[in-house]
């Protein structure tokens, strides 16, 4: 795993580049080069250091035979005659324009080079590094902020198991065997994902390897035939809203189905391999109807897929996970629910406007503004248009001049409290306060579009900017 803090359109690619038996240069003798050696002798890359002196620690690794000391002093030419059979080169030196000099020599040779602490003239950069045996955790910055990268690093390796190296040799070792009893791709890697998630990775973590052989065992004699569908909320839009439960889920699913209002920065979250079926539906437009996207959902289950169905805020909450539930009930088709936080909760909060307060609200209505085919909305007016209660309103933003008039015919005042919350909880959230006069021309001034949820009620008065960017 590779985390790198950088822009998304970072010019760092990170890979696990194979050494054994490569030729590896390291320019320098001192601590910095003595680190980076560390690193790699444990790879089985052949080592040369070239450098008019050494550290004790290369020294010592010189006389076991770990690397190969060259004694000179750092040239140009002595570089240039070695880089034919390099795979990698380390400079470093204590001479900066030296160090530029040699990566120049590196790059012009087309030869991976990393001056050490100087990404700019670099062609590759060390990570941050939490290793157990085979499993290797990275973390980069791309050169950015090397300090926050071992902050990083240090977190990673509060919650990684001592035994982890036990479990990946135990992995490892079973592989060719449980390919040739299980041919199938896709059914070997849900057996796996049952062995981790259950009891056998616990018992290799422990160096248990009959047990855990057993539990392997049982597992593949009791494979399962039948898919299962997952309705999951991932939340008003911001990643870190995600619960835990739907983040295991987007990593085991063999597919996702999921809608206009899921991003690509949740869905950056979800196993790069799974196959990713865009269902959205918006206004008078509908990429698949509702009956297909059902029909979807059961004919992959059958097929023995693991399908993600993939709903921003919560299934329930106008989510049409109700119908979608029912369907599979009648379809015989196993399911699990994991609900999210709701785009009413997420946003009110990140706006921080509390939806209930005990001087106002002492109720909260959640109600559809969505039109019917013919354009019209009916709804219980005179219990919508109450005080003491806060009324937010999802997918009104196109009836809102008619949500608004009709509100005030039905008893509210001209002025009463009322605000728009665009984009919730993500970096592009807009907030406006108004009243239900006033709501209609701010959404249009501002040019306000799509998702944006309205919350009416003198719970708006009661709004608190954080102080805190919680983003």
């Amino acid at each position: 795993m590779v985390m790198h803090t950088s822009s998304s359109q970072t010019s760092w690619f990170p890979i696990v580049l194979r050494l054994q038996d490569a030729h590896v240069l390291v320019i320098g003798g001192g601590n910095v080069a003595a680190n980076k050696v560390q690193l790699l002798v444990p790879t089985g890359a052949k080592v040369e250091v070239l450098s008019a002196s050494l550290t004790p620690e290369l020294q010592r690794l010189s006389e076991s035979g770990a690397i190969t000391h060259v004694l000179a002093d750092v040239s140009a030419h002595d570089v240039q005659k070695r880089l034919a059979h390099c795979r990698l080169v380390y400079v470093a030196t204590n001479d900066a324009a030296l160090n530029r000099e040699l990566a120049a020599l590196c790059q012009a040779a087309n030869v991976p080079v990393c001056a050490v602490d100087d990404p700019a003239i670099s062609s590759f950069i060390t990570p941050a590094l939490s290793i157990r045996g085979a499993v290797q955790i990275a973390v980069s910055t791309g050169g950015a902020a090397p300090v926050l990268a071992r902050r990083l690093r240090a977190r990673i390796e509060e919650i990684l198991p001592a035994g982890l190296h036990k479990l990946a040799e135990f992995m490892q070792s079973k592989r060719l065997s449980l390919r040739e009893h299980v041919p199938n791709t896709s059914e070997r890697r849900q057996i796996w994902e049952r062995f981790l998630d259950g009891k056998g990775q616990h018992l290799a973590l422990e160096g248990n390897v009959q047990a855990a052989e057993q539990e392997l065992e049982h597992l593949t004699q009791t494979q399962q035939t039948q898919g299962e569908v997952w309705l999951v909320g991932a939340g008003p839009g911001n990643p870190d809203l995600l619960t835990l439960a739907a983040l295991r889920l987007m990593q085991d699913a063999d597919t996702v189905l999921y809608d206009n209002l899921v991003g690509p920065d949740i869905l950056n979250y979800v196993r790069r391999d799974a196959e990713r079926v865009f269902v959205g539906k918006q206004r008078n437009r509908h990429t698949l109807p509702q009956e297909g996207i059902n029909d979807e959902l059961i004919r992959r289950a059958k097929a023995g897929e693991r399908v993600l169905r993939l709903k921003g805020g919560d299934p329930f909450i106008f989510g049409r996970g109700g119908e979608e539930m029912e369907a599979l009930v009648a379809a015989g088709v196993p399911f699990r629910i994991v609900p999210g936080i709701s785009a009413a909760n997420g946003c009110a909060a990140y706006a921080g406007i509390p939806l209930t307060h005990r001087d106002c609200a002492q109720a909260c209505l959640f109600i559809t503004g969505h039109a019917r085919a013919d354009g019209t909305l009916e709804l219980a007016w005179d219990k919508i248009a109450l005080r003491g209660q806060t009324v937010v309103i999802y997918m009104g933003l196109n009836m809102l001049p008619f949500l608004c008039e009709k509100l005030q015919e039905h008893g509210l005042p001209a002025d009463w409290p009322a605000a728009l919350v665009e984009r919730g909880t993500t970096a592009q959230q807009r907030v406006f306060e108004g009243t239900l006069t006033t709501l209609p021309a701010l959404a249009t001034t501002h040019k306000v579009t799509s998702p944006t949820l309205v919350i009416i009620g003198e719970v708006v008065r009661h709004r608190v900017i954080p102080t805190q960017d919680i983003q």
